[in-house]
């Protein structure tokens, strides 16, 4: 793998900040959607229906003052008495509205008061006179005002109970749409087992034609990884099998090649067949990771330690600094493994020096890099080395919470990991390089399978003043038990007094 030279980039323009939108599940828009429509549909129809009943009861108190009106004109014409009719002769309170109508010879009715009351005037031109006629309105308006809050209560229930199954309709939409999304992802992490399933999805009877659309979706990434899962493990078996068969011969060859005379064709020849040899065995490697069958041997060991024998055992140019030790338990092959293939990409592709950094971060505020350089966010500058004094112990964990994790960084000078590996990670047989000729992109692979048997983290990241970064979090030690804590079978461990070894120490 190779990584291109970086350019400078282009300074771009500020762009003024936009406020943050208030992100919503889907079950929450499907809720509130039908819950809009819901109150808008009672709201019209609250609407229409008080036009209706109002018309209607208006309508019939001003046909009853009317008719009152009539009779009252009846009287007066006759000059009878109008006795038991709520008539008046131009009053004071009538509408000035209704006064103009009358003056143009024309009648009507209207809402007012009458010694402070609600009332249905009707007036009519009598002589010279307005002949007044009016009716109690207080009732008719205390029944539309309960109609009206009839109509907003059922609006509320109605609104409500919709907004409920709405709310539980979109849940299991919803519900099912987010297992598929988390199935997805799983197959996007790696795992191409995971299936969604049918069971929710089809008819009682089970018929295919009775699936829903969100039942489709899954039935549809169901195929897809079912077929990505085929093909991956045609791949696999492929390239375990050329491996395999090419492994014996290689053998041969090798050891034939040994018995040619010294010279630059022995050399040249034994030179390409080492190298073909190694991809031999780094691809039965990555066939035996692919399968999944890995499983790590897993024991105690300074970290430090390990790291200062993987490094030595490169032969390379590589500084090793141990700020903060621990113990770990861990796979000491695959392991050593990891860190050998990350050295030698460093000085492969990246330029000196090579530096690999120990450290507990997190371990009481001490150590060389701060929990940020580690989750994946570039560290920028270099290394800062809190004085001995001034740093705890490494086996102190801070108080209320877990042990810190221990932490290797393989970094180089170079010009840093290209935007591809750092997006989707790497790929094999994917340098970079022209014509591949610095390699065949299989040892970042390799580290990252092991990694992954052995449970830890391997970030790669670019640093801003130059160069690549591999980190690698490795699990916490687990916390020790308390003096009061009695397990009922406890293993037997060597005392210190021991001479067959030490506590807790695997010989290596």
């Amino acid at each position: 793998m190779t990584r291109p030279e970086r350019s400078p980039r282009l300074a771009r323009s500020a762009r003024p900040s936009r406020p943050a939108r208030l992100a919503l599940s889907l079950r929450w828009k499907i809720a509130l959607t039908v819950t809009a429509v819901c109150c808008a549909v009672a709201a019209v129809l609250g609407v229409l229906v008080h036009n209706a009943v109002a018309r209607q009861t208006v309508g019939q108190v001003r046909k009853e003052t009317l008719a009152d009106l009539d009779d009252a004109l009846d009287l007066y014409e006759y000059g009878t008495s109008r006795e038991g009719l709520n008539s008046v002769l131009d009053p004071a309170e009538l509408p000035a509205q209704l006064r103009t109508l009358v003056h143009h010879d024309r009648r009507g009715s209207m809402v007012g008061t009458y010694h402070g009351q609600r009332v249905m005037w009707t007036a009519a031109p009598a002589g010279d006179q307005v002949m007044a006629v009016w009716s109690p309105y207080e009732n008719t308006r205390r029944s539309l005002e309960n109609l009206d809050t009839a109509i907003f209560g059922s609006a509320v229930l109605a609104a409500t109970a919709v907004a409920l199954a709405g709310l539980f309709l979109a849940h299991r939409i919803s519900r099912r749409l987010s297992t598929t999304a988390a199935v997805a992802r799983r197959i996007t992490a790696g795992d191409l087992d995971a299936r969604v399933g049918t069971g929710g999805g089809e008819g009682r009877r089970g018929r295919p034609g009775a699936q829903d659309e969100v039942a489709a979706v899954a039935a549809a990434l169901d195929s897809v990884a079912g077929s990505l899962q085929a093909r991956l493990q045609a791949e696999q078996r492929f390239t375990a099998d050329v491996a395999h068969e090419l492994r014996t011969p290689l053998t041969g060859i090798l050891a034939s090649a040994e018995l040619l005379p010294e010279g630059r064709p022995k050399e040249m020849m034994n030179d390409r067949l080492r190298a073909l040899h190694r991809l031999t065995e780094d691809l039965l490697e990555i066939s035996r990771l692919d399968s999944g069958a890995e499983r790590p041997d897993l024991a105690a060991y300074e970290l430090g330690a390990l790291v200062r024998g993987s490094v030595r055992g490169t032969g390379l140019d590589t500084e090793v600094r141990v700020v903060r030790d621990a113990v770990v338990r861990t796979d000491r092959r695959r392991l050593d493994r990891i860190l050998c293939n990350l050295v030698l990409n460093a000085h492969r592709h990246g330029e000196p020096p090579v530096v690999v950094t120990v450290d507990v971060p997190g371990g009481g505020g001490g150590g060389a890099y701060g929990d940020a350089a580690y989750g994946g966010e570039p560290y920028g500058g270099e290394p800062y080395v809190k004085p001995p004094q001034d740093r705890p112990p490494h086996d102190e964990a801070p108080r209320g919470g877990p042990p810190p994790a221990p932490v290797v960084e393989v970094r180089d000078h170079g010009p840093g990991f290209p935007d591809e590996l750092l997006h989707r990670g790497p790929q094999r047989f994917r340098t970079d390089a022209p014509g591949r000729g610095k390699g065949h992109g299989l040892g970042l692979t390799i580290a990252v399978g092991q990694a992954s048997v052995l449970g830890i983290e391997l970030h790669f990241t670019n640093a801003p003043d130059g160069g690549a970064r591999a980190v690698l979090r490795l699990t916490p030690p687990p916390p020790p038990h308390p003096p009061e804590f009695r397990p009922p079978s406890p293993p037997r461990y060597p005392s210190p007094s021991d001479p067959s070894g030490s506590p807790g120490r695997t010989p290596g």
